[in-house]
């Protein structure tokens, strides 16, 4: 367990510094320069050149592009990214001024997610009426093919400007959070119904399901008791996509209802090519990818014990990979069967 450890802390550097390396190649590429645009003259307003050149200078834009990306990587490593362009501040101030709107948000599209995702799944599942399965099983491709900002705009325009039952635009309060939410956590549900669906299939045509029904279970006792946490293995797999898919949604989200959050400062950023603030902004989104996906790793024995003897028994194997073998495994030749007939 020590070695994996060890393997998955030198892969999350390697992932931070790809994404510090990309993230800089990308803004280096774009053809305008962030101090002009910072003031102003792309937009026609007349700057004086040695204005230009000191404020270049003083971000240490005037110099080689190797040794631009040696010092900001130096600095970077140190926890310094340094100062806005546009705005002067530091990069670390204005992320932590921006965190708790952003958390705000994507918590509670998490727990609206967890909710659906988890409902659409059982139900789906466990229903016999096939029009009923049918319909919910159509649902998650549904959530993921539409475009965020298109249900964020109908949401609006339904729930704010007609029926007038919560605000448009702010982030004061918790009646500013829920339409919001609920924007960002329709595709990331649906992934998760999605997932946790097609993992209560194959659960259900495992062996111990046969067992338990043998031994007088309902199959509500077994849906809820067996076969759900079994199969929350997979969609406990997918944790760091959540993660991904609610911190790239906030930028659409937080533009569309105007809150102030990391997503609205990524589109600030972005378009004003301010290398700190986006440099920073990507190397927090990886950090908590990478912390994420490693939570996920240690959690997975909890979850299930024979994880935990599948990794000793492999050395350094990923609990990832043996997660999907223990979902795959015959559970009537092992400690599952044996849990389920003496619970039932």
């Amino acid at each position: 367990m020590l070695r994996y450890l060890g393997f998955r802390v030198l892969q999350a550097v390697g992932v931070l510094w790809a994404a510090f390396t990309v993230s800089f190649a990308v803004l280096f590429l774009l053809p305008s320069d962030p101090v002009s645009i910072a003031a102003g003259a792309d937009a026609g307003t007349p700057v004086d050149a040695a204005a230009i050149e000191q404020l270049q200078a003083r971000y240490g834009l005037d110099q080689p592009v190797a040794v631009q990306y040696w010092n900001a990587l130096s600095n970077a490593v140190r926890g310094d990214f340094g100062m806005s362009i546009s705005t002067g501040q530091q990069v670390t101030d204005a992320i932590a001024a921006a965190l708790p709107s952003t958390l705000a948000l994507a918590g509670t599209a998490l727990v609206f997610a967890l909710v659906f995702g988890t409902a659409v799944a059982f139900l789906a599942t466990y229903t016999r009426t096939n029009l009923l399965r049918s319909l919910l099983f159509s649902l998650p491709p549904l959530g993921v093919a539409v475009p965020t900002f298109w249900v964020g705009l109908i949401l609006l325009q339904l729930f704010s400007f007609r029926l007038r039952l919560f605000p448009a635009f702010g982030d004061q309060g918790i009646e500013h959070v829920i339409l919001p939410a609920i924007t960002l956590a329709l595709p990331t549900g649906a992934v998760i119904a999605q997932v946790l669906a097609t993992s209560l299939q194959t659960t259900w045509r495992q062996p111990f399901i046969e067992a338990a029904r043998a031994k007088g279970a309902s199959r509500l006792r077994i849906h809820t008791r067996h076969a759900l946490k079994l199969s929350s293995i997979p969609a406990f797999t997918i944790a760091g996509v959540i993660v991904g898919n609610l911190l790239a949604g906030s930028v659409v989200v937080e533009t569309v209802f105007s809150r102030a959050g990391i997503g609205r400062l990524t589109q600030m950023s972005v378009m004003a090519q301010d290398i700190p603030v986006v440099q920073g902004i990507v190397v927090f989104s990886a950090t908590v990818f990478v912390l994420v996906n490693l939570a996920v790793d240690l959690l997975y024995p909890l979850i299930d014990p024979r994880i935990t003897h599948g990794i000793e028994r492999r050395g350094a194997v990923a609990p990832r990979r043996a997660a999907v073998a223990s979902t795959e495994a015959n559970p009537a030749h092992d400690d599952t069967l044996l849990e389920v007939e003496a619970r039932v």
